[in-house]
């Protein structure tokens, strides 16, 4: 849009329209925030108009394999971002599938229409249409069934039919926002329009969604099944584009097999021996790549970054994964999961529910989906939350064995690694502030001289029986109860856990106000401010220890 304004101002002239487009390109990255699928979209178009600058455009797979070179390059990680992987591989699609799908499409309108060329001209359109969102479907499929194991029976026509709106919408959008900057009123008649096209995408959107086989789950994928799809489709289109000479080389190839066989063996013998070098060396390479992706001797206690809610990763030297919580956001869970976890471990031993809320148990459900567990431990508390219901549902069918939690549990967890379970006590704890709170699992993690204390949600009645009843709370790492309430993290118990080091498993700007004022001093004057983490700030926080030393891993800002 920026390009054909340029050229309506200022023409070709010192190439002005280019440098305009430009400049707004990398504004408007700027303003959204260096997302992965903006940053790829704005260095695109940067390599189009430099392209056009100096009179050498290319095809589009250039631009997009230079763009996601660049973002590797300057945050490797970014591989691994699932927005970054749909948005390459939709780019991917509408290059490599859209114009054959839509060749196809003309070819057949041509067939039907052929001496009606305003009806064929107006049905190529839509044909167009579908073959752009077929392509970017086809290519995203299996990556959104391996995040979000869902898959939709509806995507095409949804999709084309949004995408009628999406153009009026960006440009009454831009209109709206800019002139909000000048004469609100008019922001204001400008938004009113906005509204109707947006109204018509929610609409449209609905529609779909209400109907009955809409989509359908997709349970535990696996990585090899998305890396198979994805070969499979690099085959075909292969085949598909280049037919004629896979037909000539297939044929060349069939009279030439009985000859190399015959004289395989003889080839074989007269190699020089030298030549095994390459090949024993590429072996070597692969094993210990696998060699090294697998876990040290190290116990790892991982807080995960999942927003406003808990999710604790163990992961112990003797290879046993345990996860204490999820989380309230499904996405997010997992994301977290496929950073710590190698990509061909996908069973957790132990999975906690410490309570059953939201914030605790929503994530849950979907690693039950996802991961093969072999035992589930929770309070067994009453509840009628929807998602904890979807949770007792799930352990069931899938044949998890379950385990009420109780005060003096002890879980060996190999190698001198021992978790005992403080909370909840027997008989269960009643008329407090909140039962379901304070009857939270609370976990004591110990591996020689360092240990973790997993405080859940307690509050003060808890913090004070757990006292009562000697308790043994020394920990080298508490993770702050509550968030941060307030009700949590008395003076009492601050001075009897008396931590290294605290966590907070908080979101960011978050409507409670976690982490409270009164608890942060608290945990100032205790530890000081350095050593106070919170996943709002650092992102994900991992521990790691030999159970002597403990080391720290920041996502944001690096080890320690």
């Amino acid at each position: 849009m920026f390009v054909s304004l340029g050229l309506r101002l200022f023409g070709k002239r010192y190439y002005l329209y280019i440098w305009l487009a430009l400049l707004v390109t990398w504004l408007y990255a700027l303003f959204t925030g260096m997302r992965p699928p903006i940053v790829r979209g704005a260095i695109m178009g940067s390599l189009f108009l430099l392209a056009e600058y100096v009179g050498r455009q290319r095809s589009a797979i250039i631009a997009l394999v230079f763009a996601a070179a660049i973002m590797v390059g300057v945050k490797p990680q970014v591989l691994w971002d699932a927005a970054f992987q749909l948005s390459f591989l939709a780019m991917a699609g509408l290059v490599f599938l859209s114009p054959p799908l839509q060749n196809w499409g003309r070819r057949w309108v041509t067939s039907i229409f052929n001496n009606k060329a305003i009806v064929a001209s107006i049905v190529n359109v839509v044909t167009d249409g579908f073959a752009v969102t077929l392509s970017a479907i086809i290519a995203t499929f299996p990556v959104i069934a391996y995040y979000f194991g869902i898959a939709s029976l509806v995507g095409l026509p949804a999709t084309f039919l949004a995408l009628l709106a999406l153009p009026a919408i960006i440009a009454i959008t831009i209109l709206a926002g800019s002139s909000g900057l000048v004469f609100f009123p008019l922001a204001q008649v400008f938004a009113w329009v906005d509204w109707l096209f947006l109204s018509y995408l929610i609409l449209v959107i609905k529609i779909y969604d209400s109907l009955p086989l809409s989509s359908f789950e997709i349970n535990n994928p696996q990585l090899w099944q998305v890396w198979g799809y994805y070969a499979f489709l690099t085959i075909t289109i292969g085949i598909v584009s280049s037919r004629r000479q896979v037909v000539g080389l297939l044929s060349k190839a069939f009279s030439k097999v009985q000859q190399l066989a015959q004289n395989s063996a003889n080839c074989l013998s007269r190699l020089p021996r030298k030549w095994l070098i390459p090949g024993l060396l590429l072996i070597a390479i692969l094993v210990w790549t696998t060699i090294l992706t697998l876990p040290d001797n190290r116990l790892r206690v991982s807080f995960l970054n999942v927003g406003q809610g808990d999710a604790i990763l163990i992961q112990t030297p003797n290879r046993q994964n345990v996860l204490i919580d999820g989380g309230p956001s499904p996405q997010a869970i997992n994301l977290e999961l496929s950073k710590k976890l190698p990509f061909w471990d996908r069973t957790i031993d132990l999975i906690v529910l410490t309570q059953p809320q939201a914030d605790h148990v929503t994530g849950l459900v979907e690693v039950l989906h996802r991961y093969r567990v072999r035992q589930a431990m929770e309070p067994g508390l009453t509840s009628n939350l929807p998602a904890y219901q979807e949770w007792l549902k799930l352990v069931s069918q899938k044949q998890i064995n379950p385990t009420l939690a109780q005060a003096g549990q002890t879980i060996d967890l190999g190698k001198g690694v021992i978790m005992e379970v403080l909370n909840p006590p027997s008989p269960l704890l009643k008329g407090s502030a909140d039962d379901i709170d304070n009857n939270g699992i609370v976990l004591r993690l110990n591996w020689g001289k360092v240990s973790f204390l997993f405080t859940a949600d307690i509050e003060e009645e808890a913090e004070l029986n757990l006292i009562a009843r000697r308790a043994n709370l020394t920990s080298t790492v508490l993770k702050v109860a509550h968030h941060g309430s307030r009700t949590s993290t008395s003076p009492e118990f601050l001075a009897m856990v008396n931590p290294q080091v605290a966590v907070i498993c908080v979101g960011k700007d978050n409507k409670f106000g976690h982490p409270h004022s009164q608890v942060m001093e608290r945990l100032t004057n205790h530890l000081g401010k350095n050593r106070i983490y919170t996943t709002a700030e650092n992102g994900a926080i991992e521990f790691v220890t030999d159970g002597e030393r403990l080391w720290l891993k920041r996502e944001n800002r690096g080890s320690r």
